[in-house]
């Protein structure tokens, strides 16, 4: 099906695919029943499955075996049974809202399969790469996309957090699915966006300190370790247009700074980089 709806587009001269495959981690464990019921609710299975599903992946008992040895009975009232005929069309109904907002995008699923095609025409991959500058060179439509995009995944952090999950597991659902979005290109637009802009993005850091009860790194913190990480590889990357701004002294120690004439020069990524660079060397990761 994929290869099909892929071959009708790829008929348009100058016209492409970008298809990444995911394959979540222990799928059918991650169903909550709760949620599961809601979402059967939603879509119009009678109550009385609802009730029978929800009662069926609730309170089961399983235990281990090995050899003589049987460890102590374990109650589970999360995830689905792994060898469970229903457990990939309940992930499949579980994960139902997870669908494509733009027309140029497929999105196929098969339980914990998906594949995500993109189809790109006249080489337009502005759908894809996601960051916004104005003809006037500013950045307040991007950043306003961005404070959206992030403030929408927040109910899904203080949903979990209702769920009662360890700290550890909130700050890597943050880092990776809120923060991801807050650094968009923010090597590019970090230098140049007003300080009410700023303020904007560190809200929403704030708003997931407080859910997740922990201190977070801030949106400047975050653009220093970004260029740090960034600068390194473009200085070790001899084929890079912006490698030969990373020039080295003589004793090979500190880098030569980039002259400018300009605060907005001078705050911008590469000057930035080179002092960040010289103040805290990094090998490339």
């Amino acid at each position: 099906m994929a290869l099909h709806f892929i071959l009708q587009h790829l008929d348009s001269p100058g016209s492409y695919a970008r298809i990444p495959f995911v394959d979540f981690s222990s799928a059918f464990n991650t169903i909550v029943p709760v949620l599961l019921r809601d979402k059967l609710f939603q879509l119009n299975v009678p109550d009385s499955m609802c009730s029978w599903i929800t009662d069926f992946l609730t309170d089961r008992r399983q235990f281990v075996r090995l050899g003589t040895h049987v460890s102590d009975l374990q109650h589970i009232s999360t995830g689905s049974p792994q060898d469970c005929v229903l457990s990939p069309l309940l992930f499949s109904l579980y994960t139902n809202g997870c669908t494509s907002g733009h027309q140029s995008v497929k999105l196929l699923k098969f339980a914990d399969d998906t594949t995500l095609i993109g189809l790109i025409s006249d080489g337009d991959e502005s759908a894809y790469r996601g960051t916004t500058i104005t003809k006037e060179l500013k950045w307040e439509q991007n950043i306003r996309s961005l404070t959206k995009k992030a403030q929408q995944r927040m109910y899904f952090l203080r949903q979990l957090k209702k769920l009662l999950l360890p700290v550890k597991m909130l700050v890597n659902f943050y880092t990776a699915i809120i923060e991801s979005v807050l650094t968009s290109s923010i090597t590019v637009w970090f230098a140049a966006a007003t300080a009410r802009d700023k303020a904007k993005l560190q809200r929403v850091i704030h708003s997931a300190e407080k859910v997740i009860g922990c201190s977070l790194p801030s949106l400047q913190e975050l653009y220093f370790s970004r260029s740090r990480r960034r600068a390194a590889k473009i200085a070790a990357d001899p084929s890079h247009p912006g490698n030969e701004l990373f020039r080295s002294f003589p004793s090979g120690k500190r880098l030569r700074s980039i002259r400018t004439k300009t605060s907005r020069h001078k705050n911008s990524f590469f000057p930035t980089a080179v002092s960040l660079l010289n103040s805290a060397p990094l090998t490339p990761r």
